[in-house]
């Protein structure tokens, strides 16, 4: 007896898709890799180490976390896009490693697209305006106002040239039409110091980085860059509700997997992630560092990382940064 046409197309499909199918059956075989890009000890580290705790537990293998830093995260960025894509490693990146590096480093070593599939969005560290506390400017409003009367004198301090402090502000004096001089240190402690010691004007830094000094009383912020209130900081307004509404400069966060990682595993282990997240123990440690979730499945997330991408690329065009 002949086989029809179609019928020798199924068998022809079913061999070649047969393969993925057991693998995912199969998956996972052995302990996970998660990368952070990053030193532990910080809450792009701690935000890792609780997922992979969980996973841990549902995925049914060992979820071990593995620092590798260097290179604004291109270290570990580039030995996950060019490893196993089986689905036991993946990364835990965010807006610099798969964003801003592209145009900040001559060689990243990966592409932040094509190099990746992701896995899940999951939300996003919140910039703040914070300010010196003798600075007369209370509010958005004024700080424009201060600081067109008088272009450049006004400084801001960020924790490094190309950081997300430096890149949202350089945003925020586009969209406003406003000229400060930018000062540059390395990392958040020195930065806030100058700040409370007066010497710094104004910096626009993740919250979780001056939420203590601001509830200390010594600096004072006048401004959250995000769509929304954080809710552990109800009081803080948002930049749109004080009439800038296209300067929000979210520090995302998200999970992902080398792009050849195959559908049926990429779904397994997005499902798992996606599912830790939702969980409230997962998510109230997460926010106690001062991120906010905003979850994202891997359709959500895309069009998301992409905007993002076209965003970051002009502002640091325009800003005249020069890929190091």
């Amino acid at each position: 007896m002949s086989l029809t046409r179609r019928s020798t197309l199924g068998l022809v499909a079913g061999a070649v898709f047969a393969p993925a199918i057991v693998r995912a059956q199969s998956y996972p075989s052995k302990p996970i890799t998660l990368v952070v890009p990053y030193p532990a000890g910080g809450p792009t580290d701690a935000i890792a180490r609780f997922v992979a705790q969980d996973l841990s537990t549902s995925i049914g293998q060992n979820v071990v976390v593995d620092n590798r830093a260097g290179a604004s995260g291109a270290v570990g960025t580039r030995a996950v896009a060019h490893g196993a894509a089986d689905g036991h490693t993946f990364i835990f990146g965010n807006n610099q490693t798969h964003g801003n590096n592209m145009f900040l480093l001559k060689e990243p070593g990966y592409d932040a697209v094509k190099d990746f599939a992701p896995v899940a969005g999951v939300g996003a560290f919140e910039h703040a305006f914070v300010v010196r506390n003798d600075l007369p400017a209370k509010n958005i409003k004024e700080l424009i106002a201060l600081a067109k009367a008088d272009p450049g004198k006004l400084n801001y301090g960020s924790t490094g040239v190309g950081s997300g402090s430096h890149l949202a502000m350089e945003l925020f004096m586009q969209r406003t039409g406003i000229k400060m001089t930018h000062v540059p240190f390395r990392g958040a402690a020195p930065l806030v110091q100058e700040i409370i010691g007066g010497r710094i004007d104004i910096a626009n830094s993740t919250l979780p980085s001056v939420l203590e000094q601001i509830t200390a009383g010594n600096l004072r912020v006048i401004a959250l860059a995000s769509p929304e209130r954080n809710p552990r900081a109800k009081d803080i307004p948002t930049l749109r509700e004080q009439g800038v509404t296209n300067a929000d400069a979210d520090s995302w966060a998200a999970f992902f997997a080398p792009a050849a990682t195959p559908a049926p595993i990429l779904d397994t282990l997005s499902k798992a992630v996606l599912a830790s997240l939702a969980k409230p123990a997962i998510a109230e440690q997460i926010l106690k560092l001062g991120f906010t979730l905003k979850v994202r499945d891997p359709a959500a997330f895309r069009p998301y990382h992409q905007q993002e991408i076209a965003t970051w690329e002009k502002i640091i065009k325009d800003a005249g940064v020069k890929p190091e």
